[in-house]
């Protein structure tokens, strides 16, 4: 059967360009903020590189310790000196009070080590300026705020559903993978787009859920780069990869005539699907005969 669209392969030179200028653009943004986490959450336990830890300290906290020393010993521990650090600290520990802040140089070492990024033209970070903002931290570290948790989640929730909404358009106009796998390779990144919100929702409330942000955070990875690879490799190496190279061999396997495993478990998949939906037909009409009724005689009694 012809295909309603034209193939990536076949598109006009100045599409490629458009479309490969916008898949090169957001791998690298992705590749920065891949690194931005590593220097931020990746740092949140003191060691570099992103761990369970690292989830927990960052949404649920270190709750052994106070905000201020967390950030000290973790993504803050390179911007002063050890004896410095432990000055805070110690400050911190005998009770934060703004009498000793004074007398014991803490004031000083925050003008000269912290203000040139926590003060008041900075958005979204404490303006240690003001002594009243400092002295939040000092309290136990108990993780993400949850006015934090809101801004930030719908702002990726927007932002990152358009990346993907135009990657996926890109991607849709693939002719290598079957229509099914390229449902879900479209579909796959929202999915995982919204269980990374969610889980960071979660992990603030228990850091069990710490699991879950790292799994959908691999699950956007993987599925941005199937994405953005095959694009790329249809565009501008179809006949060397997909007729001449190794490619050839997934588009026989691709057209062979035996069931494949992901195609069995796909229909399976529809089947329970439909079993589900009309299970839950049966229980929304039981409810609306016989459970809502007896609802309403009791409230009405």
């Amino acid at each position: 059967m012809a295909t309603k669209y034209t193939p990536l392969k076949d598109h006009d030179t100045p599409i490629k360009v458009l479309f490969t200028g916008y898949l090169c653009t957001v791998g690298i943004g992705y590749l920065f903020a891949l690194i931005q986490i590593l220097f931020t959450h990746g740092m949140a336990d003191g060691k570099f590189g992103l761990s369970v830890e690292d989830i927990v300290y960052s949404y649920y906290g270190n709750r052994s310790g106070t905000v201020l020393e967390q950030k000290l010993n973790g993504s803050m521990k390179d911007k002063a000196p050890e004896q410095e650090r432990f000055k805070i600290m110690e400050w911190v520990r005998e009770g934060a009070l703004i009498e000793d802040y004074r007398d014991d140089g803490i004031d000083k070492i925050i003008e000269s080590r912290c203000v040139m990024c926590h003060n008041e033209s900075a958005s979204g970070i404490p303006d240690f300026t003001k002594f009243e903002q400092l002295k939040i931290l000092t309290a136990q570290d108990t993780g993400a705020t949850f006015s934090s948790l809101i801004r930030v989640s719908h702002i990726h929730l927007f932002g990152i559903s358009f990346i993907f909404m135009f990657v996926g358009l890109i991607f849709s106009f693939a002719e290598t993978p079957t229509m099914q796998y390229k449902c879900i390779a479209i579909g796959m990144p929202y999915v995982f787009l919204i269980a990374d919100i969610l889980s960071w929702w979660l992990t603030k409330i228990h850091p069990t859920f710490a699991w879950l942000v790292i799994l959908a955070g691999m699950g956007m990875a993987v599925s941005f780069a199937f994405m953005w690879v095959t694009a790329l490799l249809e565009m501008w190496f179809f006949k060397p990869v997909f007729v001449d190279g190794v490619g050839s061999r997934y588009l026989q396997w691709r057209d062979s005539s035996e069931t494949s495993v992901a195609d069995r478990v796909w229909f399976y998949t529809k089947v329970l699907a439909e079993q589900v939906k009309r299970a839950a037909y049966f229980a929304k009409e039981q409810w609306l005969a016989r459970g809502w009724p007896v609802i309403k005689d009791l409230l009405k009694k």
